[in-house]
């Protein structure tokens, strides 16, 4: 889907700039712009592999155990349906400590095999169940104390204190995780009402 959006919006742009007679700015913008991303790429493969190693060395030292403890009540609470001592509750564990360090490219790997488990414990079924629906809101509204992505698009760009918006990130992160669990919640409560009628 993604695909043909993008093509559809580079399609209009050409024919936008044809029209208005920009066509050379046009492909001059398209052959800077693949340059200046190529540069972008680089500089956040170093800062993906610094804070990947990160992780590495976050697990091997015990520290993603520890967090994964600690966040067992929260995991309880968000996901009462996952039975404890399922290996789902590790991955769900990693992708919200990699999610609240602001290692996205991490958490992902961790949310798909936390999703995978969670569609067998829904015994496979096209629909989503509740754990997996608040697996996804929780992963996209991602609190995050260290913003690592922004950070680095803001090095990248020039900015002068790319850590600036630390708290704002913080704040941020707070305010929509804090109304993904409300949301979550509160639909999960809804769907058991509706579920048991009784």
């Amino acid at each position: 889907m993604l695909n043909y959006l993008w093509g559809f919006m580079i399609i209009i742009g050409i024919i936008v700039g044809v029209f208005n007679g920009n066509i050379a700015e046009v492909g001059n913008t398209a052959i800077n712009s693949s340059k200046e991303a190529v540069a972008l790429c680089i500089s956040m493969l170093g800062i993906m592999a610094m804070w990947t190693g990160m992780m590495q060395i976050a697990k091997k030292s015990g520290l993603v155990a520890s967090f994964t403890k600690a966040l067992r009540p929260i995991i309880r609470f968000l996901f009462p349906d996952t039975p404890k001592g399922h290996v789902v509750n590790e991955y769900i564990a990693s992708n919200m400590i990699a999610n609240i360090l602001g290692l996205g490219w991490a958490a992902t790997p961790m949310g798909l095999m936390a999703m995978r488990e969670l569609k067998k414990l829904n015994a496979d079924s096209d629909i989503a169940s509740c754990d997996m629906c608040t697996l996804l809101i929780v992963n996209i509204s991602s609190l995050q104390l260290i913003p690592v992505n922004i950070i680095a698009f803001r090095s990248q760009y020039g900015s002068i204190n790319p850590a600036e918006i630390l708290m704002a990130g913080i704040i941020t992160t707070c305010i929509s995780t804090l109304a993904g669990v409300i949301f979550a919640t509160t639909a999960r409560k809804i769907s058991g009402r509706n579920n048991h009628p009784g």
